[in-house]
């Protein structure tokens, strides 16, 4: 299996290469990539900045314990999960299901009624982690395609949500800064890249009934 080798070959970048960009076109595969991803009844109840201004990524680097690989990189991926589940995103998705499926309306109001019930079910506390779930499964995608285009990646959590908010204007968008991605090329300095992969072994990892 292909894609097998391609995991194989990726590995979370320390150190990008400055003067090696990401071209647009490669861009927009990754982006496609993500707009692909599956989510909870389909809602993606996210949105992704895209970031390659240098001066930018600079300013995040010191909210992200001052890591290299935020202005390093060609770009950086910001996942934002939405803060809330309102009814009108629900309402939002049925009408674009029922355009794009070309179907009435009408048809999907009991799906949409479900979605609204299930939702309204969780604690704010669960909703929260709800909603912030759904980037992590739009990351994956990401690395993924990363790794089929000899793009390299590093996933982070090491930021501080709240300054990106801040700075990034997205609380008042209803959006949450979730999880990074530090998207370019490895620079040859980066010793990572020569460490041996460190997985758990199958039979720790498996087990099947």
């Amino acid at each position: 299996m292909e894609l097998l080798k391609q995991m194989e070959w990726r590995y979370a970048t320390k150190k990008f290469d400055i003067h090696e960009k990401v071209s647009d076109d490669h861009i927009a595969l990754l982006k496609r990539a993500i707009q692909l991803s599956v989510s909870s009844y389909g809602l993606q109840l996210y949105k992704v900045i895209i970031i390659k201004n240098e001066e930018v990524k600079q300013k995040l680097k010191s909210a992200s314990w001052n890591q290299s690989q935020v202005s390093d990189a060609s770009h950086l991926f910001v996942f934002c999960n939405y803060t809330d589940a309102k009814p009108e995103n629900i309402d939002d998705f049925m009408r674009l299901t029922a355009e794009v499926r070309d179907i009435p309306l009408k048809k999907l109001q009991r799906y949409g009624d479900f979605i609204n019930e299930k939702l309204s079910e969780k604690s704010p506390t669960e909703l929260y982690y709800w909603l912030k779930s759904q980037t992590y499964i739009a990351l994956a995608n990401l690395l993924s395609a990363c790794a089929v285009l000899k793009i390299d990646a590093c996933p982070m959590e090491g930021f501080d949500a709240g300054q990106y908010n801040t700075m990034l204007g997205l609380t008042e968008k209803g959006l949450n800064a979730s999880v990074i991605v530090a998207v370019g090329y490895r620079s040859s300095e980066d010793e990572t890249q020569r460490l041996p992969k460190v997985r758990r072994p199958s039979e720790l990892l498996f087990q099947s009934l």
